[in-house]
């Protein structure tokens, strides 16, 4: 097997303030393989917009990294300068971001923005990347793409900008693209055109992708693995189709199960009671334990690591092997 091109380890991420110090990372570790395209699933606050934060060295102040690792293709990232992590991002690490509006200048041309980013990360002259540019314009899909180059980005749609915005992470040939929530602000055909799009470029550069997002629907048709996150941490990682069909956690479960079906007419779906913890509230042991069906005493003392679940990884005791036979449910 490959090398892994990512390889994050036991990720802490802390928020000191008068109170005392939030943690909204515990102790975050995947792999991203070249060429794969790992999914992060959760609700709002689990922590995936700040795993990737974290990744391309964005995390606002005074969010800071205090402990773990991240390494790239072999380089560790997580301690470099501001300088040093700059040179990095654009060139070995792409960012898609969920509104385009917030990505692009809106002073300047697509044309400029594009040029720009190649000239800084590429040694190319003025005209190859005003050729490339149009090139990735005509690759992402924007019609008369040597005509457009010039045009400002609120003169294009919404699908169409963020078509550029994968374009212009794309275009400096990065090894990892950290794309959050990218589809969020689309319709939904247009949805589909750019997560075909994002998957089609990526597996023809062999670029690998951490893909964050709300909807499985997308990561069942975009991802190899899936990673689902809560409270902070990881709560099963595995392959897309063990995970949607037989998912191991209960979150994950929960978070399946709330998806209406394709095949038959329900009347109400299964929900999760509760809601996410703040990070000023997250209870003692396993963080799901007062949303959990199957929750008994260890869960409400002591955390699980991921554990081996069948075709998956997860991070709940009914998977220890060493778990009582009886549960003592809540």
């Amino acid at each position: 097997m490959a090398a892994p091109l990512l390889e994050v380890r036991d990720l802490v991420v802390e928020f000191p303030g008068r109170r005392g110090t939030l943690r909204a990372l515990d102790k975050v570790s995947f792999d991203i393989a070249p060429g794969e395209v790992l999914g992060m699933v959760g609700e709002s606050g689990a922590g995936k917009s700040m795993t990737g934060a974290a990744i391309i060295g964005l995390l606002e102040p005074p969010g800071r990294i205090a402990g773990g690792s991240i390494t790239l293709a072999g380089q560790r990232i997580d301690n470099l300068s501001p300088r040093e992590i700059r040179r990095i991002r654009g060139k070995r690490i792409g960012a898609i971001f969920q509104d385009p509006l917030t990505t692009l200048n809106p002073l300047y041309t697509v044309g400029d923005q594009l040029t720009e980013t190649m000239r800084t990360h590429l040694d190319i002259d003025a005209a190859e990347a005003r050729r490339r540019a149009v090139g990735w314009l005509e690759a992402v899909g924007i019609p008369a793409a040597a005509e457009r180059i010039g045009a400002y980005p609120h003169q294009f749609s919404g699908g169409m900008r963020q078509r550029v915005v994968i374009a212009l992470a794309l275009c400096a040939e990065p090894e990892l693209v950290v794309a959050d929530e990218p589809t969020t602000a689309l319709d939904v055909s247009v949805q589909a055109q750019v997560i075909a799009l994002l998957r089609r470029l990526t597996r023809e550069k062999g670029t690998s992708v951490m893909l964050i997002t709300h909807d499985m629907g997308v990561i069942a048709e975009t991802a190899d693995r899936v990673a689902v996150m809560y409270a902070g941490r990881i709560a099963e990682i595995g392959p897309v189709k063990s995970v949607v069909k037989a998912a191991a956690h209960p979150y994950s479960a929960g978070l399946m199960a709330s998806i209406p079906p394709l095949s038959h007419r329900v009347d109400q779906l299964p929900q999760i009671d509760g809601a996410m913890p703040r990070l000023t509230a997250i209870p003692r042991g396993c963080a799901y334990n007062p949303r959990c069906p199957h929750v008994f005493d260890r869960c409400r003392e002591e955390r699980p690591e991921l554990l081996p679940a069948v075709e998956t990884r997860a991070a709940c005791w009914l998977f220890d092997s060493h778990a009582p036979r009886e549960r003592a449910h809540a």
